[in-house]
C-alpha cells in the first residue's frame, strides 16, 4: 500500500491504486470505520482528488468489492485432474486464504456492508457464487445438472459461506479442520441426496470410484463407521 507519496499517474492507474488502497483498508477494518480522508492519506493524494475519481465511498467500495468479488470467483478455479475430494480440498485452503486475509472485506461482501440493498452488489455476490457453482459442474463434467445436483451445490457453496463467516467470529476452529468437514460436507449432502435418487446416486459412486484409500471422502467413510460401531 502506497502511504503519503506523491506521484503523478495515469486516470486508470490511479483509479486501481485507490480501488487496492481501498481494498487493504477494508480488507482490516470495517467499511463502515474506513474514512474517504484515511483512503486519501494512504494514497498519498487529497480527498477532493479522490473525488476526482470516484463519485463518493460507495462508489470505490463497489469497486474495491468487483475486485476482491472476482478474486473470491478465481479461488475455485482448479485443474480438473485427480480425485475429486482432494480437488475440492484445494479449492477450500485458497478460498479460507482469502477469507483469512480479507476477514472484514469478505463479512462486508457477503453481508453487504455500507452496501445493502444496492443492485451491483448483489450482483457481485451472485457473481462469485455462480462462478463457484460453475466450477464444480466442471469438476463433475456435467453441462446440465438434474435438480438434485443442482440443489446439493447450492447449498454447499451456501454453507462454504456461512462456515467462513461463523469461522471470523473468534477463529475458535482450527481452519485446517473447517476446510477439511466442507469437502466432508459436500460428500454427505451428495451421500443423502443419493438415497433419494438414482442419478445422483450413480454420480457418487462415480466420485467414490476415484477416491484413493487417503482421500478426504475415504476419510469420511472411515470416520462415520466408527462411529456406528
Amino acid at each position: 500500500m502506497t502511504t503519503g507519496v506523491r506521484r503523478r499517474m495515469g486516470v486508470e492507474e490511479r483509479r486501481q491504486q485507490l480501488i487496492g488502497v481501498a481494498l487493504d483498508l477494508f480488507s482490516r477494518r470495517s467499511p463502515d470505520d474506513v474514512s474517504i480522508d484515511e483512503i486519501a492519506a494512504a494514497a498519498g493524494i487529497s480527498r477532493p482528488l479522490v473525488y476526482h475519481y470516484f463519485p463518493g465511498k460507495l462508489s470505490l467500495y463497489e469497486a474495491a468489492l468487483k475486485r476482491a468479488s472476482d478474486d473470491l470467483a478465481e479461488r475455485f478455479i482448479e485443474p480438473q485432474e485427480g480425485p475429486l475430494g482432494a480437488r475440492l480440498l484445494r479449492v477450500m485452503r485458497r478460498y479460507f486464504d482469502f477469507v483469512d486475509q480479507h476477514g472484514p472485506g469478505f463479512s462486508a461482501l457477503m453481508r453487504g456492508g455500507p452496501a445493502v440493498g444496492s443492485t451491483n452488489t448483489n450482483a457481485l455476490i451472485d457473481g462469485v457464487r455462480q462462478a463457484a457453482y460453475l466450477q464444480i459442474l466442471a469438476h463433475l463434467r456435467i453441462d446440465r445438472p438434474p435438480a438434485r445436483l443442482e440443489l446439493v451445490v447450492r447449498s454447499w457453496i451456501s454453507l462454504a459461506e456461512s462456515t467462513a463467516l461463523i469461522w471470523l467470529d473468534g477463529r475458535r476452529i482450527p481452519r485446517a479442520e473447517l476446510e477439511a468437514q466442507l469437502v466432508h460436507d459436500f460428500a454427505a449432502l451428495a451421500a443423502v441426496s443419493a438415497a433419494y435418487d438414482p442419478e445422483m446416486a450413480d454420480l457418487l459412486r462415480h466420485m467414490l470410484a476415484e477416491e484413493p484409500a487417503e482421500g478426504p471422502f475415504t476419510d469420511l467413510i472411515g470416520r462415520l463407521v466408527s462411529l456406528a460401531s
